[in-house]
């Protein structure tokens, strides 16, 4: 009965005080078995969907979306429903401009730049630039490669902007809208593909086209090496600001339809620069070439029937 008397109950204050007058001692933790440490939860969230948050913006910029969509509460039919789309100021135009200039591996230009306020101001004036500098450009080539010709006569192509408008706004629509479409019937088919709006894709178009503005500009240069070598530059750009903005949004679909739908994308983009360059600058004018070839038939016949 003595082995009983001596095991009785103690109170224990801190456990950190315990273990200081116990220095030996074997302490337990006996925690909740429901509740995870939170460095764990930490830990797993960060290892499993920090890349994918990163590219596709699953995180902050979801958050963000929301509350931009919560503003744009007007009707469809009103002013200040299409108001809120120009609703951007320069600093934000520009910082656009500049990551589709230099795009960063590895980094998603819609949640960088689109996401938080997606705009048609940028796009909408990008694409007016890029008419009238290829059209004017084209006319200046043009007069250029035939400066110094006796027999050539300037004159001046004012269709070429119409044509131009046509190619490069249908580009900017168009492409976009089909995109958009095939990402949401793909999103209807694999749950994980990440669909982005359609505002978004036309701010990511609209931005990629600005390389081409200072591009056209140089096409000027009545080399054709020199032009070719400012396409290519211009198509590397802009091309992978748009494959590094679409391949996370189609990586998680089947492979070859992921990589059929970036080379597509790829493909009609260098349609686009490779068209233009070859109908505005690359084409011969022949407009001079009857008044040359004229007078003199009728010199010959006039000397005939004399």
């Amino acid at each position: 009965m003595a082995a009983v008397d001596d095991l009785q109950f103690e109170e224990f204050g801190d456990a950190a005080t315990s273990v200081a007058a116990n220095p030996d001692a074997t302490t337990v933790s006996i925690e909740d078995p429901g509740e995870t440490p939170k460095h764990q939860t930490g830990a797993l969230r960060g290892s499993g969907r920090e890349e994918d948050d990163e590219l596709l913006g699953n995180d902050d910029s979801d958050k963000t979306e929301l509350l931009a969509g919560q503003k744009k509460s007007s009707p469809f039919w009103t002013f200040e429903y299409y108001q809120t789309f120009f609703d951007v100021d320069t600093y934000q135009v520009f910082d656009r401009i500049k990551g589709s200039l230099l795009p960063i591996p590895g980094k998603n230009f819609v949640r960088l730049y689109i996401r938080s306020n997606p705009d048609l101001y940028g796009p909408f004036w990008i694409c007016a630039t890029l008419v009238f500098a290829i059209a004017i450009s084209g006319n200046l080539s043009n007069f250029l490669i035939h400066l110094g010709e006796k027999t050539y006569h300037y004159v001046p192509e004012f269709r070429k902007v119409s044509i131009a408008a046509t190619i490069i706004y249908a580009y900017a629509w168009l492409v976009p809208f089909a995109l958009w479409g095939f990402l949401m019937w793909r999103n209807s088919k694999v749950m994980n593909i990440v669909s982005y709006s359609f505002l978004e894709i036309v701010c990511v178009y609209g931005y990629s086209l600005f390389i081409y503005i200072p591009t056209a500009i140089l096409w000027i240069i009545p080399q054709k090496a020199v032009r070719w070598i400012l396409v290519m530059i211009a198509l590397g750009i802009s091309g992978s600001v748009l494959a590094m903005t679409f391949w996370p949004a189609v990586r998680e679909d089947n492979r070859r339809v992921a990589l059929a739908t970036v080379m597509t994308i790829v493909l009609l983009h260098m349609l686009l620069s490779v068209g233009c360059l070859a109908y505005f600058f690359d084409a011969p004018e022949m407009d001079h070439l009857p008044t040359t070839t004229a007078i003199p038939n009728q010199t010959v016949t006039a000397a005939k029937s004399s």
